[in-house]
C-alpha cells in the first residue's frame, strides 16, 4: 500500500511540475501517432532595453572613475599609448575616448577619489 501511495504522489508531483511550466503558455502539437501533446512555450531570449541602459550607464561610470582617478592628462597619455598597439587595443582606445557625460561625472567624482 505504501509503494502505491508513493507512486501516486510521484505522478501528482510530475503533473504539477508540467502544469506550472505551462502557466506561461503552451503549444499543442499532433504527433505521428495522432496524439495531441501540449508542451510549454519556449522562453523568448533577448536583451531587454533596461539591460542595455544599465550596461551603458555602468560603462560611462567606469570611464568617469578612471578619468577622475588618473586625471585628464594622464588618461589621455595612456589612451595615446593604447592607440599605438594592436587592432584590439586601438578599438579599446576608440571606445575609451572621454565623452561629455563621463567627463562631467569625473569632475564630480574627483574630490572623492583624491
Amino acid at each position: 500500500m505504501g509503494d502505491a501511495f508513493q507512486g501516486f504522489d510521484t505522478r501528482l508531483k510530475s503533473i504539477e511540475r508540467k502544469r506550472a511550466g505551462m502557466e506561461r503558455g503552451y503549444v499543442g502539437r499532433v504527433g505521428k501517432d495522432g496524439l495531441i501533446v501540449f508542451r510549454p512555450k519556449r522562453r523568448q531570449g533577448g536583451i531587454s532595453l533596461r539591460g542595455i541602459v544599465y550596461l551603458v550607464a555602468g560603462f560611462i561610470f567606469f570611464k568617469a572613475v578612471i578619468i577622475a582617478h588618473l586625471g585628464a592628462g594622464l588618461y589621455e597619455e595612456r589612451l595615446a599609448q593604447l592607440a599605438q598597439g594592436s587592432v584590439v587595443e586601438q578599438a579599446g582606445a576608440a571606445v575609451m575616448q572621454p565623452d561629455a557625460v563621463s567627463a562631467m561625472f569625473a569632475s564630480k567624482l574627483r574630490p572623492f577619489l583624491r
